[in-house]
């Protein structure tokens, strides 16, 4: 889905109508909105829970979720959103990347959304500021863009020879661009040369790494973006496949087989969702709770996979590695 279509497709949601108010149930509802599905992220989803839990709040017992799944296709999110609208969900959580976020803004004013998201939710204009989000979101970043540039710091200080490094993005996500215009400065800065590919489909991603080895590209860099969270298993097959050293922003692409990751924790960040859904639930305010920054940035390793790429990763780096997989 390009830019275009994507702005039209948030903008258009405002406008839908909505069906007559139903009589409320007892047992408050959470409607549950992901561009994901399922089976892919259900460490997130149990984290959710976690912090759910921790406000008071159990699933079946005192409380009920409505899950929707966009299955990795944004252009269902619309409709998915409006069906929980209609529903009259007491409140909205939204994952995924950022287009549940900006979809589910776009149709509601009333219903309290809380988010998690990659980017700068001031910047993307889902809240006034981060101490008073104001309206009816409020939410937990994960600020993953701009480590862009410490992610390229630590690729160099990884592979302190190579001088060629690829950057892979999806050109639909709403920070791509200028997150990569970060890294791309960090790389330039330290007088590292760039190829950029971009790809959305698995079949635009084999082609892009197929593209970046011809490039004799030494190291990639993968810009965040939910879709490619979501196929982190490929990415580490890939990687193998064509030996090419990459830094991802999750440790989950690690345990997954990637090589290193630095960002913050998403469990932790999604467990927080899950107690600002509760704690709003209980009668806070959406605009009473500030957006969530992280406090804390992992940084993992796999060795199993440095072996395998002939890299021997600098004791100062193991040393300050939160989580060495072995």
């Amino acid at each position: 889905m390009r830019r275009r279509a994507f702005i039209a497709l948030v903008g258009g949601v405002a406008a839908w109508p909505l069906a007559a108010r139903a009589q409320q149930p007892t047992m408050p509802v959470i409607g549950y909105l992901s561009s994901n599905s399922a089976d892919r992220l259900p460490q997130f989803t149990a984290a959710f829970h976690e912090g759910l839990s921790a406000a008071g709040f159990v699933e079946g017992k005192n409380v009920a979720i409505e899950y929707r799944w966009a299955e990795s296709h944004l252009e269902r999110v619309p409709a998915l959103a409006l069906d929980l609208i209609r529903r009259r969900v007491d409140v909205i959580f939204t994952s995924g990347g950022d287009v549940p976020t900006l979809v589910a803004k776009g149709a509601t004013a009333t219903i309290p959304i809380v988010f998690v998201t990659g980017g700068d939710p001031v910047a993307m204009g889902l809240v006034a500021s981060l101490n008073r989000p104001g309206g009816n979101i409020t939410g937990v970043t994960f600020i993953l863009g701009e480590l862009g540039p410490k992610r390229v710091e630590l690729l160099h200080e990884l592979l302190p020879k190579a001088g060629v490094v690829g950057i892979l993005l999806n050109p639909n996500a709403p920070n791509a661009e200028p997150d990569t215009a970060d890294a791309q400065a960090a790389a330039h800065g330290l007088g590292l040369q760039t190829h950029i590919q971009r790809a959305i489909s698995d079949q635009e991603i084999d082609t892009a790494f197929a593209n970046l080895v011809e490039l004799k590209v030494e190291a990639l860099l993968v810009i965040p973006d939910a879709s490619y969270q979501s196929r982190r298993d490929r990415f580490a097959r890939l990687a193998a496949r064509y030996s090419l050293p990459t830094v991802y922003y999750s440790r989950e692409y690690v345990v997954a087989g990637g090589l290193v990751s630095y960002g913050a924790s998403f469990t932790a960040e999604f467990r927080q969702a899950g107690n600002y859904v509760g704690r709003i639930l209980r009668g806070v305010k959406p605009s009473d709770l500030p957006v969530v920054l992280p406090t804390k940035f992992e940084l993992a390793i796999n060795l199993k996979t440095a072996k395998a790429l002939g890299i021997e990763v600098p004791p100062a780096l193991l040393a300050r590695a939160d989580e060495v997989i072995e």
